[in-house]
């Protein structure tokens, strides 16, 4: 538990697992209106066989920034700030959503800092899933200028854990996203519909595994076909019975796939197009 000052911004971080890292380093960058805290089921799993990077995003959890305006660039910035302060080598790079965005940019930027890419449930541009997915986003916008920030959290943990079984999940990510103020999360909502690296995927050099949730009803599947078509040799995995929050209610499956493709690629490394 720490704290590194990169630019503008004390941004908070974990380290674990591993502490030589002899099998190496996997980062872990979480979904919109998290925080570090959403990747314990996979520093439980991981931690016996590598080293374990967790943050909290820039305007997340203890990271802290009262700035009404940034991008996925600037978070992409930080993330490369925080490895290079601590000498890390190239990292296996696994993105949730939001942290999907990062992970993608960080690689287009910051080649260096990534041997891997696992991109869950994410996107190269932000677009909702037809008529239903579009009001869906229309009343998460209401509900963020109507209504408190727990009513906010209360919509959208219904959307990632919609079954009876998965109360607990609900309750603690109520909890966590009802932390969130209301001008970083603005902030980092501008950030995601601003985002927009289409034309650049061609561009990325390393190895990339595309994950998705076959109930997901944040990610339209076209987004991540965008994905598929676009970043040269991505592989792909499917996981069954799972909504956006994959690495939570299919945890078993999902560590399993991204074990698998980390250990595949144990030596890999991005470079840049030109290379």
């Amino acid at each position: 538990m720490a704290f590194a000052r990169v630019s503008d911004l004390n941004l908070y971080y974990e380290v674990s697992g591993d502490e030589a890292g002899a099998a190496g380093t996997v980062l872990w960058l979480h979904g919109l209106g998290s925080s570090a805290a959403d990747w314990a089921l996979q520093v439980a799993a991981f931690a016996g066989q590598y080293r374990l990077i967790t943050v909290d995003l820039r305007g997340h959890g203890r990271s802290l920034d009262g700035a009404l305006r940034y991008t996925i660039e600037q978070l992409a910035d930080d993330v490369a700030a925080l490895l290079a302060q601590l000498a890390e080598p190239a990292c296996h790079v696994v993105g949730l959503s939001l942290g999907g965005c990062v992970a993608q940019s960080l690689a287009l930027r910051h080649p260096e800092r990534v041997r891997s890419l696992v991109l869950v449930n994410t996107f190269a541009r932000l677009q909702p899933a037809g008529l239903r997915g579009t009001g869906r986003f229309m009343k998460r916008v209401w509900l963020f200028v109507a209504a408190p920030m727990p009513a906010l959290a209360e919509y959208i943990a219904a959307g990632l854990f919609p079954k009876p079984e998965q109360r607990p999940y609900y309750t603690e990510a109520v909890m966590r996203l009802s932390r969130n103020g209301k001008r970083p999360y603005l902030a980092s909502m501008r950030a995601v519909i601003r985002f927009d690296v289409r034309r650049e995927l061609g561009a990325l050099r390393c190895p990339t595994l595309i994950v998705a949730g076959d109930r997901d009803q944040t990610v339209p599947r076209a987004a991540i076909e965008v994905l598929r078509r676009s970043i040269p040799g991505a592989q792909f995995a499917l996981i069954r019975d799972s909504g956006h929050a994959t690495p939570i209610d299919q945890v078993g499956e999902f560590n399993r796939v991204v074990l698998w493709f980390i250990r595949d690629h144990s030596d890999a490394g991005c470079t840049s197009p030109d290379s």
